[in-house]
């Protein structure tokens, strides 16, 4: 036999390394920005996510993963409900903020970023692009997050562009269009 066993100094260089790979990856990967919301009791609870997704029709479904060591996450349990912002590509603030450790916390609400109630009584980012309204369907273990899975109560659409979110910073759309009538057109 040649070669020698891999040392735990070896192990953890190459998951480091794999990690690293990982997150290149995905920094390739643009997506829309929202900010997740519950009200436990007096506190609120902000947080923004870029991996929410849509997911049913019947019934109305949509899923939003959120770090499991979150106080988010357990507030979203504690009171059955959570919201779901798409932020505009107006509201750079209201993302860093809530991206920001430690500021998606407060007692009844957030005086710099207003909010709205519509039908769980969860808090809603006013002026988003659209928005959720949901019941705690379920949660699913997600690696180091846990998957919340929102019933919709209710959800609108409002009026803007996305805040869009590639390669570690928000982004905006390009101001027209690209042509899509075919290849190298």
């Amino acid at each position: 036999m040649s070669g020698s066993a891999p040392t735990a100094t070896t192990a953890k260089a190459t998951a480091q390394a794999a990690e690293e790979a990982f997150r290149a990856a995905s920094r390739g990967w643009t997506t829309g920005v929202a900010v997740v919301t519950t009200r436990a009791g007096e506190e609120v609870f902000a947080k923004t996510v870029s991996s929410f997704s849509t997911l049913s029709l019947d019934p109305l479904l949509v899923t939003v993963a959120v770090s499991r060591r979150s106080p988010l996450v357990a507030a979203v349990r504690a009171s059955g409900r959570f919201g779901l912002s798409v932020l505009t590509d107006r509201q750079p603030s209201v993302a860093r903020r809530f991206a920001t450790p430690g500021a998606g916390r407060a007692l009844g609400g957030f005086t710099a970023v207003p909010m709205r109630t519509v039908a769980t009584g969860a808090p809603l980012v006013e002026d988003a692009l659209a928005w959720f309204d949901c019941g705690l369907h379920g949660t699913l273990p997600g690696g180091d997050h846990t998957i919340l899975v929102g019933r919709v109560a209710a959800a609108d659409r409002g009026a803007g562009d996305p805040l869009l979110y590639h390669d570690g910073q928000y982004r905006v759309l390009a101001p027209t269009p690209l042509n899509t009538t075919g290849v190298g057109a």
